[in-house]
Formats: structure tokens, C-alpha cells, sequence
């Protein structure tokens, strides 16, 4: 039971008297019985104040939760009592996340109509990293009646949430990849014809066509050149590498970079789910952590979402010569390999360089890297002391070390990306969706 400030003024307008009056016996006892009269009504409120046990207090939230976007968490109450009152409640919710709302809630359930008295009220919650996150209680207080006490309680509601890598941005990814590409996917089963190495159907020959493409045996049985038509590969395989070493732990745009390598493995994942190709996933630092085996559907990426909401990055260098032996000696078949990790310059990647070669000509390496818009702006802007010009000039040699290490995985035989962090996803599923036009694999 907590007092009022009301309870405190009444109860004063006794208990202050008393230092002067004390001498008065008739006054005296009149002012004590005002303030035991005063503790009584407090009493007799306390018991008149609705139990939480009468009242439904639940806690209403997604089964999960993204990173990098406000996820709303609803408050609901519900009671069959026979006057309305107000609530104000207090949710112990994850310090981790950032609030996005009001801390404390206020409610005041209404009847409607024939049913329970309900309301409901909310917040809601910015997740910058992903991970498992634990709830506590409800903090519950009531107004008495006559406004003398409040009466606290707790409602136990203790629960665990877990903040995934945000799926919705790989939708929204697969969608621009359509749009920009012309290649639809998926349910539609739309085939890009004239690209690609599987056999899909024969038609008239027309003017442009190639000529290894002309079907002979069919051409001599109808009487006019026929040529065969090809559609994208279905069934093919991407396994999608992480690193989870020490330079994927610098942050980007609110998040680190390998939030940003997550999201983009999520969005290639969910474009080759959707157009019938297998994914699989490795994630590494100096040992592997993770491998799931690339197959195709929907449980697939699932697992990978499930895989990935809780992969941290660690101050240790990767060992890329345990990551691709693994690499080699669990995936036979000849796949995309998309290593999502960060290059300094080409002496310190030369490890990565080296083993990116072993993988050819049996896997088609794609090594993607986060470009740092920081360096980029430093060289871009005009210098306005020496200093300026020292810290251009290492920015400028960084820049152009990276891309000589870029370049050469290229002479290699292999493949490489440098794109912006906030351009990744769309960048590298573009890419994938070039490597399959192009039949690369």
C-alpha cells in the first residue's frame, strides 16, 4: 500500500497542529483521533480497491522480433468488475532495446456494449542487435477509490524474445532485384528464355539467333530451321560464407558490418529459395561455427534465419584455411560461393587470396566486401591543413590497395564485389542473379 499526496495533506492538516496544540489536552486527542480516523478511511480504501487478481493483465508481442526496425509490444486488460477505474503499468522490458513510446502506461478499461470491460495499450521497441533478450514483469498500480492509496502489484509475465535478422528487408530486396533485373521468380515460374544452359522448349528459328543453338534433327523433320530455347538453371547450389572475425565488428549505419553481411546472406538466401536453387551456409572465425548443407525450400531458409539471430562477431582473426578445407571437404558439388568478409589491403588478405584459388575450378568464388563510405568522403573532400592531406593521402592508399586485392581475386577466375553497406543486399543479389543469366555455374 502506497500513500496518496492527497492522504499526506489531509493526514498533515492533523498531525501539524499537534506541535502546537500539544499542551491542549481537548485539542490534542481530537487531532490524534482526526489522524487515526484518516489511517482507518486509508485502510478501509486499500481493501475497496480492485485485487489484480480480478482483473486480466497480458502481454502481447510478435513471436519475433527484427533488427533495425520498432517492434510494438501490446499491453491488454480485461475485468468483469462492477465500476471502472484506471491502471498504470509499468513493463520491465530488455534495457538492450531502445524504447519507443511512453515508459509508463495508463489505462482505463470501458465497457462495449454487452461484453468484458477492455483496453488495451502499447509501446514499442528498437532492436540494434540481434540476440535472445528476456522480459521481466508487469508492474501494476491502481487509484483507490476515494484517491488515499495506491495499491501496487506485480504480474508475473517474466519471458524471452529473440531478435532475428530482418527477413523483411530481403523481401524488399528480391522485389528491387525483379524490377531492375526483369527476372521473375518463384510461384509465377516466369523463365528468362535464350539464357541460361537448361533445355526448355523448341520454336521457329528467327533472325538473331545463334547458331549452336539450332536443333538439326529437328529442322530436318519439320522442313524449316528450328532452334532450341534455354531457361535459368533451377536446382543449382550457393553456400554463402561469413566471416565473423574481428573487422566485422566495426559498425555501419547503426549496425555492424555483420549485421549487414547477415542481411544480405537472408536476401540472397530468400531470392534462391524462391527461384528453386539450393542455399547453404557456413559462418567462421578461427573455427567453423556453423554449416548448414545447401538444399532448397522454405525449412531451408528458416534454419538459416535460425541459424543466424545470434552469431556474434569476435576480436580474432579468421582463419580462412579452416573455413574453405571445411568448405572442400563437405560440398562437392560445384556451387556459388559467396565469402562475406573484409579486406584491408592485399598483404594482409593474402591467406584469403590463397585459398579463394583453391576452390577453383571446382566451386565459382564470389568474395564480397563492405566498402567504408568513411574513407571514400575522407579522400572526396577538399584538405584544409596539412594534416587533411596526410590523413587523404593514407585513405587514398587503403582505397587503392583494396581494390588491387579485389582485382586480383578476379585474375584468379573468380568473382568480386566492393559496395556500400547500405547497397549490399541488392548489390549481391543482383549478382547472383547475373552469375545465373550468364550460366556461370
Amino acid at each position: 500500500m502506497i500513500f496518496t499526496r492527497r492522504f499526506f495533506i489531509l493526514f498533515a492538516l492533523g498531525a501539524l497542529p499537534l506541535i502546537f496544540a500539544w499542551r491542549l489536552p481537548g485539542v490534542r486527542w481530537a487531532l490524534i483521533a482526526y489522524d487515526l480516523i484518516l489511517l482507518l478511511l486509508a485502510y478501509i480504501d486499500d481493501r475497496r480497491t480492485a485485487n489484480v487478481s480480478q482483473i486480466e493483465i497480458a502481454r502481447h508481442m510478435p513471436r519475433r522480433f527484427m533488427i533495425g526496425e520498432e517492434n510494438e509490444v501490446r499491453i491488454t486488460i480485461s475485468h468483469r468488475l462492477p465500476y471502472r477505474f484506471t491502471l498504470t503499468i509499468k513493463d520491465e522490458y530488455p534495457p538492450d532495446l531502445e524504447l519507443r513510446g511512453e515508459r509508463v502506461l495508463v489505462a482505463t478499461p470501458r465497457r462495449s456494449g454487452g461484453a468484458d470491460r477492455q483496453a488495451t495499450v502499447g509501446y514499442k521497441l528498437y532492436a540494434a542487435s540481434r540476440g535472445d533478450y528476456a522480459f521481466g514483469d508487469l508492474i501494476v498500480r491502481r487509484l483507490s477509490p476515494w484517491k488515499l492509496v495506491i495499491k501496487q502489484d506485480r504480474v508475473r509475465a517474466a519471458e524471452s524474445v529473440k531478435v532475428y535478422p530482418n527477413i523483411n528487408e530481403a523481401r524488399r530486396h528480391e522485389l528491387s532485384a525483379q524490377r531492375n533485373r526483369q527476372l521473375l521468380m518463384g510461384f509465377r515460374k516466369t523463365r528468362v528464355r535464350g539464357q541460361g544452359r537448361e533445355f526448355e522448349s523448341l520454336r521457329d528459328y528467327v533472325r538473331g539467333d545463334e547458331m549452336r543453338h539450332i536443333s538439326w534433327m529437328a529442322t530436318a523433320r519439320r522442313g524449316r530451321l528450328i532452334t532450341r530455347q534455354y531457361q535459368i538453371e533451377r536446382n543449382q547450389s550457393i553456400v554463402v560464407m561469413i566471416d565473423a572475425g574481428r573487422l566485422m565488428t566495426s559498425r555501419i549505419e547503426h549496425l555492424s558490418k555483420l549485421d549487414h553481411a547477415i542481411n544480405a546472406a537472408l536476401a540472397i538466401g530468400y531470392v534462391a529459395t524462391r527461384g528453386g536453387d539450393n542455399i547453404g551456409l557456413l559462418v567462421f572465425n578461427r573455427q567453423v561455427t556453423t554449416y548448414l548443407p545447401p538444399q532448397r525450400g522454405h525449412t531451408q531458409l528458416a534454419e538459416m534465419t535460425e541459424a543466424l539471430y545470434n552469431v556474434r562477431a569476435e576480436m580474432i582473426e579468421p582463419s580462412y584455411a579452416r573455413a574453405f578445407q571445411y568448405l572442400s571437404q563437405n560440398c562437392k558439388r560445384r556451387s556459388l560461393v559467396v565469402i562475406l568478409t573484409d579486406l584491408v589491403d592485399r598483404d594482409a588478405s593474402a591467406e584469403l587470396l590463397a585459398y579463394t584459388a583453391t576452390l577453383l575450378p571446382r566451386h565459382l568464388p564470389l568474395i564480397v566486401t563492405i566498402g567504408d563510405k568513411d574513407l571514400r568522403a575522407l579522400v572526396a573532400q577538399e584538405p584544409r591543413q596539412i594534416a587533411d592531406v596526410y590523413q587523404q593521402s593514407v585513405a587514398e592508399e587503403l582505397l587503392q590497395q583494396r581494390e588491387e586485392a579485389l582485382a586480383r581475386i578476379t585474375e584468379l577466375g573468380g568473382l568480386a564485389l566492393d559496395v556500400p553497406a547500405g547497397q549490399l543486399s541488392i548489390e549481391l543479389v543482383n549478382k547472383y542473379l547475373e552469375v545465373k543469366e550468364r550460366g556461370l555455374l
